[in-house]
């Protein structure tokens, strides 16, 4: 198993001592890690990153800042992440206690190490704040088609399990859809959104006074701290002619990524939040 939950003990490590506080164990199908991260506000979080190499599968959990909890999924054996927000309604504003958004589109080659790899993963410092090593900035994502959740099996089965309490906010792109499309996906796995982009009447969520006229919204959420790579170490060839040098892995490389969302709403009123989120 992994480290259990991190007791409060301020502190930080950068990239310099990453080797040495997470290693590569030679044993585990899965298991979860716990890691405390420092949030842009400055705020200390535990993120919970799980994996599963029977299922092929890696999970990271955490809480922002504003207290809206993220789950995102990488299902390697169908090459698709899920994105999961469930974000904190003002019941005084009128909205319900949460509500819950999902984003789905494919996972690309090396975006993260692989669930076994993952599943080997030791901390020796549970108790440090862990600083990614590597910023990757902010992904820029229009989802402009609608997922339906009785279908969304075809591109993963996972989707059904955690959004199936985001009703009518499952979103992909364009580009993703037509590329499941074109490997056999059923047509009425997706829906047709109004469009996005130069349709006069349909205006920012920040600029829609009305409560109750759609418009389109932003959402924006961060992995604060996940192994992206592998670190490879050389050992030194002997003197020996027959023996040369040789890699092995010895750890990993940490990263960080932001994912800002463009998405159709039927109502300015299931997207109060934007108004900060500009």
């Amino acid at each position: 198993m992994f480290a259990g939950r991190a007791l409060a003990v301020p502190g930080r490590i950068h990239y310099g001592a990453m080797l040495a506080c997470l290693l590569l164990s030679c044993s585990g199908l899965g298991s979860e890690l716990k890691v405390r991260v420092r949030l842009a506000n400055g705020r200390v979080t535990e993120e919970t990153l799980e994996a599963d190499s029977q299922r092929n599968l890696i999970t990271v959990e955490l809480t922002q800042g504003d207290g809206s909890l993220v789950t995102f999924i990488a299902d390697f054996k169908q090459e698709v992440k899920i994105f999961r927000s469930l974000i904190l309604g003002e019941m005084e504003r009128g909205q319900r206690q949460y509500q819950v958004l999902c984003f789905v589109t494919q996972l690309s080659h090396n975006e993260l190490i692989s669930s076994e790899s993952m599943a080997r993963l030791r901390q020796k410092n549970p108790r440090a704040v862990r600083t990614a090593e590597e910023q990757r900035g902010v992904e820029q994502l229009s989802m402009s088609v609608g997922v339906n959740l009785s279908q969304a099996w075809q591109l993963s089965t996972h989707i059904h399990n955690m959004c199936s309490d985001a009703s009518g906010a499952i979103y992909t792109r364009q580009a993703d859809a037509q590329y499941w499309l074109e490997r056999g996906v059923d047509g009425g796995t997706f829906k047709t959104l109004p469009q996005t982009w130069g349709v006069p009447a349909l205006r920012e969520c920040p600029s829609t006074e009305d409560l109750w006229k759609p418009c389109i919204c932003h959402h924006s959420l961060r992995l604060e701290w996940y192994p992206c790579l592998l670190r490879y170490c050389r050992t030194p060839a002997v003197a020996a002619p027959v023996s040369k040098a040789s890699s092995y892995k010895c750890g990993i490389r940490s990263c960080s990524k932001g994912y800002r969302f463009r998405f159709f709403v039927p109502y300015r009123q299931l997207c109060l939040w934007d108004e900060e989120d500009t």
